[in-house]
This record gives C-alpha cells, structure tokens and sequence, in this order.
C-alpha cells in the first residue's frame, strides 16, 4: 500500500463503477488470484482515455483480459486494441471473455513472449499500457518508445511495488531483488529519455505516465 489505505478507500468510494460484465469478470479474477489492475489504477484509465481518445491500443500483458475489455468499454471512440499474452493457460480465458462481452472483432490478441513480439510490430500506436512481468519493463521499453507515435502515451502499471522500490535492495527479499534493481532502472530510463516527458504517480501501485515528444534538433 503505498497511499494510506483510510484515503484510498475513500477515493474507490466515489467511483462510479463499471458494467455489471466487468464487475463479474473482476470478481472471477479476484477469486481465482489472477492479477489485474486496481480499483485506483481502473479509474485513471478511465479518465486518460476520455483525455486522449486513442484510436490504436497497445497493452502488453493481457492476462484473463480484465484491462483490454476496460479500455475497449471506456474509451469515447471506436479503437483497436492489440493486446499480447505468453501465459498459455490465460489466452483461452482471455479469448473467451472477449467474445462473452462481444468485443471480439476489435481485439486481437498475440500469443507469446512480448520480447519476440514486440520486434516484428509495425504499426504504430497512440496509447500503450505496459502491465506484464516487471523485471522485463527495462527491456521492453525501445520498442514500446519505437511503436509510440508522436504525442503517443505511455503507461506503466505497478512501478513502485507497494513501496518498497524506495528500500536498500538489500531490505527486499532475495527473491524480489532483481525486480527490484530492474524496475529502478526502468524508473530513471523513462524518466530521463530523451524522447519521452514522463511522470511518477502514486496510484494503485504506482503508474509511470509517458508522453512521445517531437525531437528538435537545434543548430549550433
């Protein structure tokens, strides 16, 4: 918990809610222990969505397909979304819940590990969420830069792992150590790169928020 959980309880107080299909599936999810994006972290979304009205979505890291079906519910215009999984026993669920709320036809999703898909992509896009295993946000970050278009958003979920990206790695557990060390570098790599403004926010369990800045080179 990174906010005082008092106030964050508060502020979900005054959500408005979503569509009783998304309330179930966020129900499923929870009681199977499948992570998806927190009530904070749904709201912001939201709001940037209704902001930038993107018309090409890039996530990486669909899981059963909580977030894909949020942004394709909320977002003000017809979008398409292109979401990208490597969990296998995900994908049918995700397949599933896609033609369940009828939403198929706008999503395509591509199986396998983003670090081979991101590569072979093309076309660009106007709006990314990043929301997949941490330790590869780093290594992920050129070719996300490389798909954003200009003026193009970048948002990563979950960067401040409830806090303790602030500890000595040595005060996290051994295990989480490398996550640790890896997402403090992906922290400064999108906060000082030359073609990205980005800020750090305390939301859910901390969001990076990225925009594609047109590179001007100046005469000397």
């Amino acid at each position: 918990m990174i906010a005082d959980e008092r106030l964050v309880t508060y502020i979900n107080s005054l959500d408005t809610g979503n569509t009783a299909f998304l309330n179930q599936l966020e129900q499923e999810a929870l009681d199977t222990f499948v992570p998806i994006i927190r009530k904070e972290t749904q709201q912001f979304l939201k709001w940037i969505l209704a902001a930038t009205q993107p018309k090409r979505i890039l996530e990486v890291g669909t899981a059963v397909g909580f977030s894909t079906l949020l942004m394709a519910e909320y977002n003000p215009i017809e979008c398409r979304i292109v979401t990208i999984e490597n969990y296998e026993k995900r994908i049918p669920i995700a397949k599933a819940n896609f033609k369940a709320a009828g939403r198929e036809q706008m999503i395509t999703l591509l199986e396998g590990d983003a670090a081979e898909i991101l590569p072979t992509l093309d076309e660009t896009f106007d709006f990314i969420f990043m929301d997949a295993a941490k330790a590869q946000y780093i290594h992920f970050l050129p070719e996300l830069v490389r798909l954003l278009d200009t003026d193009g958003t970048l948002v990563s979920d979950n960067v401040l792992q409830d806090g303790d990206i602030i500890e000595s790695r040595f005060a996290v557990t051994r295990r989480n150590r490398t996550i640790h060390k890896r997402m403090r570098e992906y922290l400064y790599a999108v906060t000082h790169h030359e073609e990205l403004v980005s800020t750090v926010l305390p939301i859910g369990d901390g969001l990076t928020v990225s925009t594609k800045k047109q590179i001007v080179r100046k005469n000397r």
